[in-house]
């Protein structure tokens, strides 16, 4: 499958899904899109910018260098933050960073979508949007 055709069926499968997409944090491009509505080319320029301060931030990564300092852990690549949950007016945007930890899914729902099973679609989905690049 494409993956074009994994975001597109992310947007049907996920529940009040308006929008679906994959960033490559490492790169900073928006490998893929698919949404249901009309938006703004800047909203959409700077998507794959605002996932990559939500995960890779420098504050974020002060955070998890903490982390590691008082567990003892040493550096070995993997993120604590796996998802990311934030509620605006009207939507839900849900992050989460795939197993390649540079990789990230984003998808936006309705606000009156319930949550749990916003969350259980869109990491069941996230295996096909993963093997599709």
């Amino acid at each position: 499958m494409s993956l074009d055709n994994a975001l597109q069926k992310a947007v049907t499968a996920v529940p009040e899904c308006v929008a679906a997409g994959y960033v490559d944090l490492s790169s900073g491009m928006l490998l893929g899109i698919k949404s249901v509505d009309s938006h703004p080319s800047q909203v959409i320029e700077l998507l794959a910018a605002a996932t990559a301060d939500l995960f890779q931030g420098p504050n974020v990564q002060a955070i998890e260098k903490l982390f590691r300092s008082a567990r003892g852990v040493p550096e070995n690549g993997q993120h604590y933050f796996q998802e990311i949950i934030v509620n605006s007016d009207n939507l839900i945007h849900v992050f989460l960073r795939g197993k390649k930890q540079e990789q990230v899914a984003t998808f936006v729902c309705r606000k009156g979508a319930n949550l749990g099973m916003v969350l259980t679609k869109a990491r069941s989905i996230m295996v096909e949007i993963e093997a599709s690049f």
